[in-house]
């Protein structure tokens, strides 16, 4: 049997599923092909759906959307359907930490259209297994958030002091959150983390929002 009759065959199979087994089996083929695909090392190569009451919130992403740029998204996403997933991973056998995307997510399990339009799942990429550490969560939300211009200072600063105790000094905060080192300064600055470092000197260029 050639790869083509292999296919419609599983496609066959599939279709006599119930709609949440087939649901559960279209996203393992996904995860099979992902396994073997030549970009297996990029997340956006797996996109599975996964109930909504699975994707949690993260406790440390300090990126806030106003309520017009709130309704834009839930519009958007009503109009035009989730052309971007939530970029999460796997805390446990049965939850996925957001990463990325806690806006969408919260709009596929608020907005009842949207919601039952998506069955109430939500599509989720997850990140690869090296970046699973706490510290490497953060620095990747962080990334996603700075990438498009959002964050609040203030719980930026924490982000960094959490960073600082998991033993990342600050070049390695610099580099991995995209600053330069005046701004890591300023940051522990706010907490008065910063008196630690007294010894040393930063401009006054860098102001807060």
């Amino acid at each position: 049997m050639g790869v083509s009759d292999a296919l419609s065959a599983l496609v066959n199979e599939l279709n006599k599923l119930p709609e949440k087994n087939k649901i559960a089996a279209l996203n393992a083929v996904r995860i099979k092909l992902h396994e073997i695909s030549p970009f297996v090392n990029e997340p956006v190569d797996c996109v599975i759906w996964v109930e909504a009451d699975q994707v949690e919130a993260n406790d440390y992403n300090p990126n806030t959307v106003a309520p017009p740029e709130m309704k834009l998204l839930q519009h958007s996403i009503s109009e035009d359907g989730y052309t971007q997933p939530i970029v999460g991973f796997w805390e446990d056998d049965n939850h996925i930490e957001v990463v990325d995307g806690f806006h969408r997510n919260r709009v596929g399990k608020e907005c009842e259209e949207v919601k039952k339009r998506i069955k109430g799942y939500l599509p989720v990429t997850t990140i690869n297994d090296e970046r699973k550490e706490k510290a490497d969560r953060i620095a990747s939300t962080i990334r996603h958030n700075r990438a498009r211009g959002k964050h609040v200072v203030t719980a930026m600063s924490d982000i960094v002091v959490e960073l600082s105790r998991r033993n990342w000094n600050d070049e390695k905060i610099a580099r991995e959150l995209g600053m330069d080192a005046d701004e890591v300064l300023r940051l522990k600055q706010i907490t008065g983390l910063a008196e630690m470092f007294g010894d040393k000197e930063f401009s006054m260029a860098w102001e807060g929002e």
